[in-house]
């Protein structure tokens, strides 16, 4: 479900670390127009939301959540229209964690973020859990349906935009991988907060993240909208969860037909009240 202008403009400007005053000042209006705004009390005028867009580095269809189609012709979407499976048939590894760490002896819901063509929430779902998953790319929600089916296993695939889409409902476990590089710096606060805020006590996240080396060139298919996190920049969101597993690795890749390398943080936190 995409957010509401009110709460996107709210988490832009907490995640900007500015004040509604300091808003209104750019603006030139009075600050109750902002607080307006972010109670979804009033909408502010049409020529004032090219100046907001500016304020926060973002664009017009970002601010009201709207999914635009130009953001659905990623490197990955043309890939995943081949017949074969891009990733293959093989998970992560750390996919083996999630039934060691919270194995399904009851009804347990989880949550993959940035599926991709559902690889592992197919895995997910024949090892008994309850799954949803995400992916911007509808070739690769498409792809994953279909896996679903020849596994004969449910999953709740859907099409979302990570940068627009917000948890409503809660999960016992939430799962990404290589796929949070696509959250701006100024977005990535508010982002993990919602899947913090959003998972049950108890609950896990299983995440890694790519990180920013100089020793390592960026990868030949690194898209204009990726963003590098920095080393520990993902566990420092989590310093009031348990942290149970912490770990910097690099691998070698050659996802885009040219062998190269990738650093990646990788952490497992759970829930503890």
């Amino acid at each position: 479900m995409s957010i509401p202008f009110s709460e996107i403009l709210y988490d832009l400007r907490k995640n900007a670390k500015m004040t509604q005053e300091q808003l209104a000042e750019k603006l030139g209006v009075s600050f109750q127009a902002v607080s307006k705004w972010e109670h979804n009390q009033a909408c502010p005028d049409i020529g004032l939301l090219p100046a907001i867009a500016d304020i926060f580095q973002t664009d017009i269809d970002t601010l009201f959540g709207y999914q635009s189609q130009k953001l659905n012709t990623t490197h990955y979407n043309q890939k995943y229209q081949d017949e074969e499976y891009y990733w293959g048939n093989q998970v992560w590894e750390i996919c083996y964690e999630v039934l060691r760490r919270m194995p399904p002896v009851r009804p347990l819901r989880l949550l993959d973020i940035g599926c991709g063509e559902g690889q592992a929430a197919v895995f997910f779902a024949k090892n008994g859990y309850l799954v949803s998953a995400f992916d911007l790319s509808e070739s690769g929600i498409k792809k994953g349906r279909h896996l679903a089916e020849l596994n004969g296993v449910s999953v709740d695939f859907f099409q979302a935009d990570m940068l627009n889409y917000r948890l409503e409902t809660s999960f016992d476990i939430i799962f990404s991988s290589g796929a949070l590089q696509y959250i701006p710096e100024n977005k990535k606060e508010g982002f993990i907060h919602n899947l913090k805020e959003n998972t049950t006590t108890g609950g896990i996240h299983i995440l890694n993240v790519f990180v920013d080396k100089p020793f390592i060139e960026p990868a030949p298919d690194w898209e204009e909208k990726e963003y590098f996190w920095k080393t520990g920049e993902l566990f420092r969101f989590y310093h009031d969860w348990k942290i149970e597993l912490m770990e910097e690795t690099i691998f070698d890749c050659d996802s885009s037909g040219v062998p190269h390398k990738h650093c990646m943080d990788v952490m497992i936190a759970r829930k503890m009240v």
